[in-house]
């Protein structure tokens, strides 16, 4: 399995961006998929993620109504579209797979044994 996250960059504050996550050697019908992001200083929290084969997205409180999370199974890509950008959104974001994670543990980083290598964000102000 790998993972390859892209988009990143600069943008400034209340403007947009478009990540992606090209996955290869897993299907996203056996896999749980989600996206992370670390900031300086700070534990990775996650961000938002789908349980393998669902359509159900779930979202971390930050990203509720800003960021919306997608797949494209005939590209065995996943996108993160994040809209209104903050300051404290800047980190690197990393995206990553399990087949193993129930729903309830899509949050928890420890769970995922598949991490690709992260895109910086930088959201100034």
């Amino acid at each position: 399995v790998q993972l390859q996250a892209s988009g990143g960059g600069t943008v400034q504050a209340g403007g947009s961006l478009r990540l992606s996550c090209a996955a290869s050697g897993l299907s996203f019908s056996s896999y749980a998929v989600g996206w992370f992001r670390q900031a300086p200083g700070k534990e990775r929290e996650f961000v938002a993620g789908f349980h393998r084969g669902g359509s159900r997205a779930l979202y971390a409180d930050f990203a509720k109504g800003r960021f919306t999370v997608s797949k494209d199974s005939a590209k065995n890509t996943m996108y993160l579209l994040m809209n209104g950008l903050k300051r404290e959104d800047t980190a690197v974001y990393h995206c990553s797979a399990d087949r193993s994670i129930i729903f309830s543990s899509l949050q928890d980083a420890e769970r995922y044994r598949f991490w690709g290598r992260g895109t910086l964000v930088t959201v100034s102000s």
